[in-house]
């Protein structure tokens, strides 16, 4: 009866030192985060948005600087508006290192951005007015190869993992293709504010000149000082002339009818004499003398 108690009692101890030894591997495993794929569909989402957010950052704050070194004003959502244009586009994702204890997979992938071609046209204007290296040489110095207007960088590395029970996304250091494409957009975006600010000047300057040409100047009126009209001279008194005696009215009835004959003969008339009654004053513009037999 000893024996058997003792052993009953070693095998129910075997038994439950059987059972901890099976549950402390399956508490490790659950301790340990699940990896996450490099090429998961969720990963590449959070990867483009983190490089637009990224590159909006640092063409903000170059678009800042340039401004501020060429003394003009720009517009806060120009920025965003040219950053929203640049197409990204993730390929060969693959698994650079596995993942580490927190569940962080480093990944590499061949990373690509496309940009419009009128700005890499204005950015290249801007680079060669300053004096700049050209775009070709800085992406052949980074290892970052051009198609047209695509860059591409075929080791570019970013983290993925999940923390807090959400997919999470790192991009890996300072990447130089997020450098370029950030001061190429901020380029663009300095040279289009300088066209627009020379053709604001170019056409106020030419309104001001037509309206100089349409409005002719104005003369300052003379003043004319007013002068007194001339008053006329008044005549002078005519003297009083003595009616003629009944003697004079003869004679003068004889001359007149003398005079009535000799008009039949064509004679040169003579100049008539002065009547003596006209005085000798000079100031006399004009006399007044009642004859009857005076030619006018």
């Amino acid at each position: 009866m000893a024996l058997a108690g003792c052993d009953r009692s070693e095998k129910e101890d075997t038994a439950d030192t059987a059972e901890m030894t099976e549950q402390e591997p399956v508490a490790t495993e659950s301790a340990v985060a699940p990896a996450i794929n490099c090429d998961d569909p969720m990963v590449q989402d959070r990867l483009k948005s983190a490089l637009k957010n990224t590159l909006n950052q640092q063409a903000q704050a170059l678009a800042a600087n340039y401004a501020n070194d060429a003394e003009i004003s720009l517009e806060s959502g120009v920025v965003t508006e040219k950053i929203n244009g640049v197409v990204i586009d993730v390929q060969n994702a693959a698994i650079l290192q596995k993942a580490n204890d927190n569940g962080m997979t480093t990944c590499q992938a061949s990373v690509s951005m496309t940009l419009p071609s009128e700005d890499l046209y204005q950015a290249s204007q801007v680079q060669a007015a300053n004096n700049q290296p050209s775009l070709q040489s800085r992406l052949a110095q980074d290892n970052i190869r051009i198609n047209n207007n695509m860059l591409v960088d075929d080791a570019f590395t970013y983290v993925v993992g999940t923390q807090g029970g959400q997919v999470r996304t790192r991009i890996a250091g300072q990447p130089a293709l997020i450098t370029v494409v950030s001061d190429v957009m901020a380029g663009s975006v300095l040279k289009s504010a300088m066209d627009e600010e020379r053709a604001e000047r170019r056409a106020a300057a030419q309104s001001s000149n037509n309206n100089t040409q349409a409005a002719p100047a104005r003369q300052q009126p003379r003043t004319i000082t007013p002068v007194e009209p001339i008053r006329p001279t008044e005549p002078a008194t005519p003297p009083t002339i003595n009616k003629p005696t009944s003697n004079q009215n003869s004679s003068t009835e004889n001359n007149q009818a003398a005079a009535t004959t000799e008009t039949k003969k064509p004679v040169t008339p003579a100049t008539p004499a002065t009547p003596k009654s006209v005085p000798k004053d000079e100031t006399i513009d004009m006399v007044i003398i009642e004859d009857d037999s005076a030619t006018y």
